[in-house]
């Protein structure tokens, strides 16, 4: 009979330890992620949504869009970024020879706050788990956070917004590299601030 490594350490008296296979613990299976997603009572906000907004576009994509949160239109069609502000987005991924099929987008959140409440830190916090294994699934080479409490979620800090679009930032240990821009409806708000998301734009499509 042929005796194995751990056979001798254990005849010698010697403890042997194995890992523990955490696979389980962190799936990967992106399907099974949005299942998860659908079904989530954590915190108040499923009671009012009409269904949860995972995300859309390529789940592998080298660029990872992130607003805030779902609103009225995206709760009802389940889509992030739709109505005048979805139009925009596209416009924006379009300067930069992108469209919805070649990004992965979502939101910190993926329930529609109640009167499109500014999202709570209890409800980031929530919904935080999820995106991390989204990006994590994703890999994207760049993330782009859309409006003010995106980008200060992402980077944990809460400098100004125009403040944090001058350069480039990374995101959490995988250091992965972060630009920010206006949200859409802050641009249907103020036009004028158009030109300067080009500008960011443009930064995007450099480091891409």
């Amino acid at each position: 009979m042929t005796l194995s490594r751990h056979d001798y350490l254990r005849a010698m008296g010697i403890d042997t330890w194995q890992l523990k296979n955490t696979s389980a613990a962190i799936p990967d299976d992106w399907d099974g992620l949005r299942r998860e997603v659908a079904a989530c009572t954590a915190c108040p906000l499923h009671h009012g949504r009409s269904q949860t907004v995972f995300g859309t576009g390529n789940p592998h994509a080298r660029l990872m869009v992130i607003g805030e949160a779902p609103g009225a239109h995206e709760d009802r069609q389940g889509e992030p970024f739709v109505g005048a502000a979805g139009q925009l987005l596209d416009a924006m991924l379009a300067a930069i020879q992108l469209s919805r099929r070649d990004v992965f987008i979502t939101h910190l959140l993926k329930c529609h706050p109640p009167e499109n409440h500014a999202p709570l830190p209890a409800e980031i916090a929530q919904c935080t788990p999820f995106l991390a294994r989204q990006i994590a699934h994703v890999k994207p080479d760049l993330l782009l956070a859309v409006g003010r409490i995106a980008a200060h979620h992402l980077l944990n800090t809460q400098m100004p917004l125009d403040t944090l679009r001058e350069k480039t930032h990374h995101y959490g240990e995988t250091r992965i590299p972060v630009r920010v821009t206006y949200h859409p409806a802050e641009l249907l708000r103020n036009p004028a601030d158009k030109v300067h998301a080009f500008m960011d734009l443009q930064q995007v499509w450099r480091l891409l």
